[in-house]
C-alpha cells in the first residue's frame, strides 16, 4: 500500500527553534531515510522550497493568471513529503511517528493513503 507522509511547517515555531534542534531534526531525517531505504519501503522524499517561492496559476476569461507567492494564506504549509509503500496503514502510522517533526509543537505530520497511481486505482 502506498502512503504519502507529508510535513507541514509554520514558519514562526520552525524559526523559534534552537541551531541545535534545526540540526537535530536534519540528522533525525537522515537516519529515517536510510531506514526507509534500508528496508525498501521508500519510494521517494522531497522537500519543498517556502511558499514565498511559490506561484498560483488560475486560467480566467480563458486565460493564465500567474500570482506570486502561497495559494492560501496560512499559518502552515506543506514543507515536505515522503512517498512509502508499506504493508498496512498502521506501519504507515509507525513510520510517520518516527518523523522528527511529529515531536515537534507547530509542526505536523499527515498520512495519506494514495488512491491513483499512474492513472491506476490503488488497491
Amino acid at each position: 500500500m502506498k502512503f504519502v507522509i507529508s510535513m507541514h511547517i509554520n514558519p514562526a515555531m520552525l524559526d523559534a527553534l534552537t541551531d541545535d534542534e534545526k540540526a537535530a531534526i536534519g540528522e533525525g531525517h537522515g537516519k529515517f531515510i536510510q531506514n526507509l531505504k534500508d528496508r525498501g519501503e521508500l519510494i521517494l522524499t522531497q522537500a519543498l522550497v517556502d511558499p514565498s517561492q511559490a506561484a498560483v496559476v488560475r486560467i480566467r476569461n480563458s486565460q493564465p493568471v500567474v500570482t506570486d507567492g502561497p495559494f492560501l494564506e496560512a499559518k502552515e504549509y506543506l514543507g515536505g513529503f515522503y512517498l512509502i509503500d508499506v504493508e498496512d496503514k498502521a506501519r504507515a502510522l509507525e513510520l510517520a511517528a518516527q518523523i522528527p517533526d511529529a515531536a515537534i509543537d507547530g509542526l505536523g505530520v499527515e498520512v495519506r493513503q494514495v488512491m491513483f497511481s499512474d492513472g491506476q486505482l490503488e488497491a
